[in-house]
């Protein structure tokens, strides 16, 4: 079973992820991983924290001679912003961010105690922890990959530029749509028999967990609600050459809680940025005056950026799921355990 911790603040010293239980004898190319990295500073509407920042991680445990060996490893990125100690304080909340909730919840005035660590800058040592993931799954055939569908409801690459350039001038933000695919996942991950073993409900939940993300769909998802049961259920099919397969994938290669066969197939919507050029009303939670918002330095849009981060905890969570059903101690044996249930599999 694999495990995470993240840890660090948006203008903090550092981010540091903690990754336990993946198997010895594994290759961890640390270039693969910084792509992944740039990967998620890219993107129409990144702001000019993404050219201060080029993110690289550094595998400070866990590892020899670039190879895992079963302990757990830490991955840090470091922050060139690391100023939080000298940053203003702040008691302007703004509409759509953790602020307020925070700032009651944990009994503080100064805003930037909740804000620093709510910052969406915590994804990317996520993207680090989730290219491990990658390069495990790797090993067993399974690639993912991720494409923007829609961003302030424009579907093509013009229009998304021209919405966010508009966005830019006028100090709005912009959210989106993105779909993040897994090809080549073995049917059987995950379980029907307890909520916390379904994998679909674990993946929802997963990708709910990255900052400003407000909905989940698998497969068809809502539109699923909205046909009969004629135009939804993917129809078995079998040839003794390829075995049990498909003639469409509206369930997003899950059904009952486990892997189908097919790709699993995850839409993600997320919200406009919160922090707005153009600020919102608010209220001072020192004075208890009518205000506007405090202004950060922020995006116009991240909905390139969200779904590479979609790809990392999709990694993590196929990797986990893996793990659970071929555990072992090193590749070798995990490998091995793969190999018995595929030739079971193919024999079914």
């Amino acid at each position: 079973m694999l495990k995470y911790l993240t840890s660090g603040e948006s203008h903090g010293k550092f981010l540091l992820g903690i990754l336990e239980g993946m198997p010895s004898g594994l290759k961890v190319d640390k270039g693969t991983i910084n792509l992944e990295l740039k990967r998620r500073q890219s993107g129409f509407g990144r702001g000019a924290r993404m050219a201060i920042e080029q993110d690289s991680v550094q595998i400070l445990s866990g590892l020899r001679k670039g190879v895992t060996i079963g302990s757990p490893l830490a991955l840090l990125i470091e922050n060139k912003d690391a100023s939080i100690d000298i940053l203003p304080s702040i008691t302007r909340p703004r509409p759509g961010h953790a602020d307020l909730a925070g700032a009651i919840k944990y009994n503080t005035t100064d805003i930037r105690d909740i804000l620093e660590r709510a910052s969406a800058r915590e994804t990317a040592v996520r993207v680090a922890i989730g290219g491990v993931c990658k390069l495990f799954l790797d090993e067993f055939g399974i690639r993912i990959a991720s494409h923007v569908l829609e961003i302030g409801g424009a579907s093509h690459d013009k229009a998304m530029l021209k919405k966010v350039e508009e966005c830019a001038r006028t100090g709005d933000t912009l959210g989106g749509i993105c779909e993040i695919t897994a090809a080549g996942v073995p049917v059987g991950l995950g379980s029907h028999v307890s909520p916390d073993r379904r994998l679909d409900g674990r993946i929802a939940g997963a990708m709910m967990s990255i900052q400003a993300i407000k909905g989940v769909e698998i497969g068809l998802g809502f539109a699923a609600a909205r046909l009969p049961g004629s135009k939804v259920h993917d129809e078995i099919l079998f040839d003794k050459k390829h075995g049990f397969s498909r003639g469409s994938n509206n369930a997003g290669g899950l059904e009952g809680g486990m892997t189908n066969g097919e790709p699993v197939m995850v839409k993600i919507a997320m919200k406009p940025i919160a922090t707005l050029g153009k600020a919102l009303a608010s209220v001072d939670i020192k004075t208890k005056k009518k205000v506007t918002a405090q202004v950060e330095r922020h995006d116009v849009c991240a909905v390139y950026a969200a779904s590479v981060v979609g790809e990392a905890v999709l990694a993590f969570e196929l990797a986990n799921a893996m793990s659970e059903k071929f555990g072992g101690d090193s590749i070798s044996e995990v490998k091995r355990n793969f190999d018995g249930y595929i030739k079971q599999v193919k024999s079914f």
